[in-house]
């Protein structure tokens, strides 16, 4: 089965023939009361890759999330989501409602909108939550405009950066579609400020079953302190630390390399679509959604994709329906790329035929793309 589903977009899997030999895999004990084993390297390493002064590790950006969103409470705050926050950020802000905190959403990566709404809620500080890299829309936050609105009331902006930690990085050119480094959107934007807080998960790119919070020395501190997750739950696996460590020294090796390999595979991938005029999300992220022909139904094409031994992930968009991705990542081959391209046209083809037929057959003159050569 060739498999287009994974968010392992680097390629990292971290087998545990890589990974260094532990004493035992947890202390049995808090955060709170003492870190594992090699957790204040790897939060060090992250902290100076995404640009924050702090980070902190955690099980998961859920617990981020909890605590985060019930701690900045306790400082009179007003809450601001962003329509295109992932799920996980907007479970946290239940937290914040739960104690009697306003959370207001505004439409997705609209800074004006962003700035009325501050306008027209009380003066209390406004909290800013967005997701830093939007897999629906294929662009990344206006961080820098997020800030601004927030500024003239000390506010902060809230970056879930998990699809753009290890993929997005500094000074992006020609050459280095996604920029260098992989430290995500703040780099990628060229961002730097002590009000931004950054949670994100390192099992995408990185490959590693945990989470970081970063920000500035202070919230950090804050955070720190006054979580109940760090009291009453597990902290990360020594292993999970390890696969982290391991992936931050594999990126600062090789991790440019693998960034630039997968920027050439999803453009091969948009250039095949776009000779069968079948549009993917814009843009060269890893996630490429497919947008279907009107009267092709996504689900039949999945259907029919698996039947070929091809799987991609079938999902909804925002209530509008359903639709395939193709998540590509740095362990795809050019001739894997073409085959899934070439059978995507094919199926297509052949369900626009029969309509076609159909049609035709009731008296429609609409004419459609001839069907291509099979797909093997």
């Amino acid at each position: 089965m060739l498999d287009f589903t994974s968010a392992l977009y680097l390629g990292f899997d971290h087998a545990w023939s890589d990974l260094p030999g532990w004493d035992r895999l947890t202390l049995g004990k808090p955060a709170a009361l003492e870190s594992p084993p090699g957790a204040p390297a790897v939060e060090r390493d992250l902290a100076a890759l995404v640009g924050c002064e702090r980070a902190l590790l955690a099980p998961s950006t859920l617990h981020v999330f909890g605590d985060l969103f019930t701690i900045l409470a306790g400082r009179e705050v007003n809450y601001f989501l962003d329509d295109g926050t992932y799920p996980v950020a907007r479970w946290g802000a239940e937290r914040a409602v739960a104690v009697g905190r306003p959370v207001r959403f505004f439409p997705r990566h609209d800074a004006r909108a962003l700035r009325e709404a501050i306008a027209r809620a009380d003066r209390k500080p406004p909290v800013v939550v967005a997701d830093g890299f939007c897999l629906a829309c294929g662009s990344s936050a206006p961080i820098d405009a997020y800030l601004k609105c927030t500024a003239h009331l000390n506010g902060l902006v809230v970056v879930d950066d998990t699809q753009a930690l290890g993929i997005l990085g500094r000074n992006p050119t020609p050459l280095a579609p996604f920029g260098r480094g992989g430290g995500g959107s703040l780099p990628n934007a060229g961002v730097r400020d002590a009000r931004i807080v950054v949670a994100s998960s390192l099992a995408k790119a990185f490959g590693a079953p945990l989470a970081v919070l970063a920000g500035s020395q202070e919230l950090v501190a804050e955070f720190e302190n006054r979580s109940t997750t760090r009291v009453h739950c597990s902290p990360p696996s020594v292993a999970a630390i390890a696969a982290a460590g391991r992936a931050l020294a594999l990126n600062r090796r090789w991790g440019d390399r693998l960034r630039w390999r997968l920027a050439q595979l999803v453009a091969r991938f948009r250039r095949g679509l776009s000779r069968i005029n079948l549009p993917a999300a814009a843009g060269l992220f890893p996630v490429q959604p497919l947008n279907m022909p009107r009267g092709v139904q996504a689900g039949a094409v999945h259907r029919a994709l698996l039947d070929r031994g091809i799987q991609a992930v079938l999902h909804r968009d925002n209530g509008s329906g359903e639709r395939i991705s193709f998540v590509l990542t740095a362990r795809h081959e050019s001739s894997q790329i073409d085959h899934a391209v070439m059978c995507v046209m094919d199926i297509i083809s052949r369900m626009m035929r029969r309509r076609w037929k159909g049609a035709k057959g009731n008296g429609d003159s609409t004419k459609f793309t001839p069907e291509p050569a099979q797909c093997k």
